[in-house]
């Protein structure tokens, strides 16, 4: 049985998050817990709390052994982009682009 969680309008690059998400596919959960837990990137951080919550909503559905499950899919995608402007000398304004992004993490047992 499957479960999934869904974290959407993270304050991250999508580009950034799936340079951790690739790692943890397919992997146990608990030896993917681990790996985020030692990776120094935001993403990480972000990543765990998202299959923290997949975990949980695992355990919910009843009947399911939380320590046979494993990463089945990890989905990074871009979210709506805040467009801010940043003044700058002699009237100039550059834009600054803030991007979100949706993650999606899905478990299952083995």
């Amino acid at each position: 049985m499957e479960a999934k969680a869904i974290a959407r309008y993270m304050r991250i690059s999508a580009q950034k998050v799936r340079l951790v998400a690739k790692n943890i596919s397919g992997m146990p959960v608990e030896q993917a817990l681990n790996l985020l837990k030692f990776t120094p990137k935001k993403g990480a951080k972000i990543l765990s709390k998202v299959l923290y919550s997949a975990l949980s909503n695992a355990e919910q559905l009843g009947g399911v052994d939380v320590d046979a499950l494993f990463v089945k899919n990890v989905q990074v995608n871009e979210g709506p982009t805040w467009k801010r402007i940043m003044p700058r000398a002699q009237g100039r304004a550059y834009h600054i682009l803030k991007r979100t992004s949706h993650i999606t993490i899905v478990v299952d047992e083995m």
